[in-house]
């Protein structure tokens, strides 16, 4: 493993999540918020859930009652008048239902003059839900949903239709009180209707949408959740006020801005992938074969010499930047995410390119149903994994690459952020010396 590389890594994913934490833009849209007459409740659901309330109760005046619902491993101490609760990700499971029904207990009987601020982060839709059918079926179309490959809007126009809370209910059961939401956005284009499925904002899908979202991946159904399908969401709200904070966008621009400063050229890619994750990782790999292909032919024209007396133009360092939410399309049952899936993906194209490396993490601190932040490969990660008995195919047709990864030393780990915003891929090339091995 090329320790140069790994580092410089971990300095570019440390500082690009550190630039979209949360705090700063909660403490800046609620600076001048002043309490009505009536009661201040805050309500926050999603991976950042407890970072958002924590910055939301240290700006407000007061609170006079208030929930966090997160995931597992994410509350990090207690916040005075709130309770926290942490349930179940990406599927959701009792203690996602049984802390929902609080939250709709907290908001029952509120007036005019009480405000409900709403802090939503990505996350939300498992972990902010009261099912309108069993538990066990909606556990179950949601794992479905999970192994398909339908992407994050095709997920959530199924979900919300089968909720007491998604698809802007939770704004009605508030009213008639105030909900200042403010959304963390983990969806490509910020649509407010899908983010966490949207529990304060009017539904732009349609019944339609959902049908056929439900036959195009031949979703196994009961009559009860089919009828579901059919009844139209809420389409207008009057007592929501939503703000924006926080993007997939902002993500990026930090990874580059923290390659740059480490001698990199950024070149920003796009901040929409929403593709199969491992197309993503030989997307990456091909950019970096294509610009060491490119710093081989010029110096082979100046003579073939390895080291060049002048410098090459667009020859020095480089760093590809992408970002989004890819989708893994499960075949096989073992333990990944689809940010380590990007970087297992990119391996076998990147070998022996000195100075290569890929890779990708999700900004919230965990990918798929891992510890792990992402994953990282570079030159020397194919010949590790061969050495462990590894083949790149296999491990991928088993989507098994948490455990390829941790036997090479090449998964990310940073812990819970209190973030969420999607995820960033990078492709790093050094080029200090030629490639050794490019065609």
């Amino acid at each position: 493993m090329d320790d140069a590389l790994r580092k410089d890594a971990e300095a570019i994913v440390r500082e690009s999540i550190a630039a979209v934490l949360p705090d700063e833009a909660v403490r800046k849209t609620l600076k001048n918020y002043r309490a009505s007459a009536g009661r201040t409740i805050l309500v926050a659901a999603g991976k950042a859930a407890w970072q958002m309330a924590k910055a939301a109760a240290d700006v407000l005046d007061r609170v006079d009652g208030g929930i966090v619902i997160t995931k597992y491993d994410h509350v990090m101490g207690e916040i005075p008048g709130v309770e926290c609760f942490e349930a179940g990700h990406p599927v959701p499971d009792e203690n996602s239902f049984a802390a929902t029904a609080k939250a709709l207990e907290l908001v029952r009987g509120l007036t005019a003059d009480d405000t409900v601020v709403f802090l939503l982060s990505g996350g939300g839709s498992a972990l902010f839900e009261l099912p309108k059918i069993p538990g066990e079926e909606l556990q179950d179309i949601t794992r479905q949903l999970l192994a398909s490959g339908a992407d994050i809007v095709e997920m959530n126009t199924i979900r919300k239709r089968l909720s007491n809370v998604k698809g802007g209910r939770f704004a009605l059961a508030c009213e008639p009180a105030r909900v200042l939401s403010i959304v963390l956005s983990d969806v490509l284009g910020d649509p407010l209707d899908m983010i966490a499925s949207g529990p304060a904002y009017p539904d732009a899908s349609t019944c339609e949408e959902a049908l056929a979202i439900a036959e195009k991946y031949g979703l196994k159904l009961s009559g009860k959740a089919l009828e579901l399908l059919k009844e139209e969401t809420p389409k207008e709200l009057h007592n929501v006020e939503t703000h924006v904070n926080g993007s997939v966008r902002e993500l990026c621009r930090a990874a580059a801005k923290a390659a740059e400063k480490l001698g990199y050229e950024p070149v920003f890619l796009t901040d929409k992938l929403s593709c199969e994750a491992r197309d993503v990782g030989k997307m990456l790999a091909e950019k970096i074969r294509e610009r060491a292909a490119g710093k081989k032919q010029a110096a082979e024209k100046r003579g073939g010499s390895k080291r060049s007396d002048g410098p090459v133009s667009g020859g020095g360092p480089i760093a590809f930047i992408a970002g989004g939410e890819t989708v893994v399309h499960l075949t096989g049952n073992g333990l990944g995410g689809r940010n380590q899936e990007i970087a297992l993906a990119a391996a076998p194209l990147i070998a022996g390119i000195d100075g290569a490396a890929v890779f990708s993490v999700g900004s919230d601190g965990t990918d798929g149903p891992t510890d792990a932040a992402g994953g990282y490969v570079d030159c020397d990660s194919l010949k590790e994994l061969e050495a462990a008995g590894l083949s790149v195919s296999d491990v991928l047709g088993n989507n098994d690459a948490y455990n390829a990864l941790k036997a090479i030393d090449g998964l990310i780990f940073t812990g819970p952020t209190g973030t969420n915003v999607n995820d960033v891929s990078v492709a790093l090339l050094r080029l200090n010396d030629l490639p050794t091995h490019v065609a």
